[in-house]
């Protein structure tokens, strides 16, 4: 591994400089005299937050801030569905979850679906993949070492919503190397990284096509505990002692919580299956915050690998990098980790692009998604976009031709909309984030009360003031229902998980009450195992006579 202080020597050399004035503009994108290359680089559950001050001060970064200061940083960026399969496709399609209807971690694209990366590889690109994809159906890349644990992942998405609690996640812990000079912690993600690399140095050779090139990586998601009983889960925060020394522990701010009486309760139900309504000391707190920190440093080392790299070869100044995560993760704010969440923690994502052509250390204060990452490859790459995209090209909001031109002030929409439907979460959940505030549905709308937080006053999320201000509760309501009829979405979501769990259940035959009741919910299932089995013939029960009431 390159030593992070080279970056401070190389800094000045790697200066990205002004695109010629010579070139040309196709729409939004430019015309470039040979078309860029294009670097994605994709981590997972990274906190957009710690991306501008003042909470990049609690961890160094400096790869990230390299990006920041040659590039364009959007400060307001989101992930279109908090969980990796649903977040991804997104991403890769230019489209909303409820237009894929990637629902859960199980039910992503097609695998042949038609990718940006499928359409610049047709227009003439070098196309190469690396790591972590987690876009099409069936293919999670979270490790699961056991058979069970994998039924209980999809039996627990489809089943969220019976009137039963389920235990997923272990409680969150923190492990940690003691060997100070341990560098390479996740080292799936730095094989993954050296083959970048690698194939970089074999792309910096041809000279005849522009390539794009994607990396997946794993951190800084949480690891996977070592047991397969009730800790079971990715709830593991490990590090090593070279990559807690990034971390500044007088900065690490520990989260308000809300009584567990005043908690939202979908909160609540989020709360409890991620094993986190105990009591935490402020040093239990403080460790997992900090290991997690820790893993964003080495996230941003393999950032800085692909980038050091590219300057080497002499191809930083003719790439276009970018950066970005699925998701974000809680570590401990409003008493959770993980994500599933559309706190800030969770749904803020890092967004940062440099490169020929983009503005150097600007910051746009803009809302915008995962899902504006497909038009703007294409815009990049000089192709005409589809009409049908959710997303925008982010060129006329980081590109230098385009800072001072008032006619692409608002081409991008002034919201984005989150949803989720999978698993630890009991409801179907919206998010309508515009500038100011953010508006949270659930459900059908009715069932289960909103939220409603302004961003600008209260960016911890702790006042809920939808009822105090219902007014512009029900004018948010009513744009988010003319983006996305969720009622409908919602009902769809509940129908899919009903058919999936019979087709689960019809499939297992006269196994079926042995085998679910070993699933992670087990201790409690085996307890009460008759009111467990009625929940779920009631759950299924009337799903059936809403469809019926429906078709009449």
């Amino acid at each position: 591994m390159l030593l992070l202080c080279v970056w401070v020597v190389a800094a000045s050399a790697l200066a990205v400089p002004a695109p010629g004035t010579s070139g040309k503009w196709r729409g939004a994108a430019q015309a470039w005299p040979e078309e860029p290359n294009v670097v994605l680089v994709v981590s997972d559950s990274f906190d957009g937050r710690l991306t501008f001050y003042p909470r990049n001060q609690v961890v160094k970064l400096p790869f990230i801030n390299f990006m920041k200061a040659h590039g364009t940083s959007f400060l307001n960026a989101y992930t279109n569905s908090p969980i990796c399969c649903p977040s991804r496709a997104a991403m890769w399609s230019g489209l909303f979850t409820h237009l894929t209807e990637s629902w859960n971690n199980f039910k992503g694209l097609d695998p042949n679906y038609t990718t940006w990366m499928d359409i610049m590889e047709k227009h003439g690109y070098r196309t190469q993949k690396f790591g972590k994809l987690d876009y099409t159906s069936g293919h999670h890349s979270i490790r699961v070492q056991l058979s069970s644990c994998l039924s209980s992942n999809r039996v627990e998405a489809w089943t969220r919503d019976v009137a039963f609690l389920l235990r997923q996640e272990g409680r969150p812990m923190v492990n940690l190397i003691p060997k100070k000079t341990k560098v390479r912690v996740m080292e799936e993600d730095w094989k993954t990284t050296d083959r970048a690399v690698n194939w970089l140095r074999k792309a910096a050779t041809n000279h005849t096509q522009p390539f794009v090139l994607y990396l997946g990586l794993n951190l800084p998601h949480p690891y996977p505990s070592p047991s397969s009983g009730e800790n079971f889960g990715s709830s593991t925060f490990h590090t090593s002692r070279y990559w807690l020394k990034k971390v500044s522990y007088d900065a690490i701010r520990i989260p308000e919580w809300l009584p567990l009486s005043e908690m939202h309760p979908t909160d609540y139900y989020s709360s409890y299956t991620k094993n986190c309504t105990g009591k935490f000391t402020e040093t239990e707190i403080k460790n997992i915050r900090a290991f997690y920190y820790a893993m964003c440093a080495e996230t941003d080392a393999m950032l800085g690998e692909i980038i050091l790299a590219l300057h080497q070869l002499g191809l930083l100044e003719k790439t276009i990098v970018i950066y970005t995560s699925d998701h974000g993760e809680l570590a401990m704010e409003h008493r959770q980790f993980y994500k599933m969440s559309m706190y800030e923690a969770s749904a803020h994502v890092p967004l940062l692009i440099m490169g020929p052509g983009i503005q150097a250390n600007l910051q746009v204060s803009n809302v915008v998604s995962l899902v504006d990452i497909y038009p703007t490859m294409l815009d990049i790459a000089g192709i005409p976009l589809p009409q049908n995209l959710s997303g925008y090209s982010l060129l006329p909001l980081s590109s230098e031709i385009f800072k001072n031109e008032n006619k692409f002030k608002n081409l991008h929409p002034p919201w984005i909309l989150s949803e989720f439907h999978g698993c630890n979460v009991n409801a179907s959940t919206y998010m309508l984030r515009t500038n100011q505030w953010k508006y949270i549905a659930y459900s059908d709308g009715a069932s289960v009360l909103p939220q409603l937080f302004d961003v600008s006053s209260d960016p911890d999320e702790l006042t809920n003031i939808a009822t105090k201000f219902p007014e512009i509760a029900y004018s948010l309501d009513q744009k988010l229902r003319s983006i996305i009829n969720y009622p409908e979405v919602s009902a769809s979501v509940h129908q899919y998980n009903k058919e999936q769990f019979i087709k689960w259940k019809q499939s297992l035959g006269q196994n079926y009450s042995n085998v679910i009741a070993n699933l992670r919910w087990h201790q409690d299932w085996l307890k009460e195992p008759r009111k467990y089995e009625s929940a779920i013939d009631q759950w299924l029960k009337t799903n059936s006579n809403q469809k019926e009431n429906e078709q009449k």
